[in-house]
């Protein structure tokens, strides 16, 4: 699976200004919303129960929230790039700054772990992590997200 099928140029964030991890999943939820016309408020609801069963943060700067929704008819994704890094409680207790978040079908089983392998394959690159880190161009971020190789990502 490509983040190119996941993700549209619209959606991504290139510099989030935000407090905490809850303000960061309602701004990209209402960018979610107006990507997907489904409603802002029940993919913040549907991150904030995913969050609750354990920290979508998997280290290195880089957070994954994900939820699913009987509404959406195809996965697809939102990217942030945080101005300053917020606490995520991460595993390796590393604040975030890359946040890539996926919105799926209830019934998108394994094309939903194949989107969430491909996101984390990608991000946790520390070539393509510091690339994202470095630039502000919308463009250019979402060039870094869909054309970066991820089989053989760190």
């Amino acid at each position: 699976m490509l983040l190119s099928e996941l993700i549209k140029p619209e959606a991504v964030l290139p510099v989030l200004r935000v407090n905490g991890k809850k303000q960061a999943l309602q701004e990209m939820s209402e960018l979610a919303a107006s990507v997907s016309g489904l409603s802002g408020r029940e993919i913040f609801d549907a991150l904030l129960q995913r969050e609750r069963l354990g920290s979508t943060g998997v280290g290195d700067g880089v957070a994954i929230p994900h939820g699913k929704l009987a509404k959406c008819e195809r996965i697809f994704g939102v990217f942030a790039r945080l101005e300053r890094a917020i606490d995520f409680e991460a595993p390796d207790g590393l604040p975030v700054d890359l946040i890539l978040m996926l919105v799926a079908p209830e019934s998108a089983g394994a094309d939903h772990l194949k989107a969430l392998a491909t996101s984390a394959r990608l991000l946790r690159n520390g070539g393509v992590a510091a690339q994202l880190r470095s630039t502000r161009d919308p463009a250019a971020l979402y060039a870094l997200l869909t054309m970066a190789p991820t089989s053989n990502a760190a």
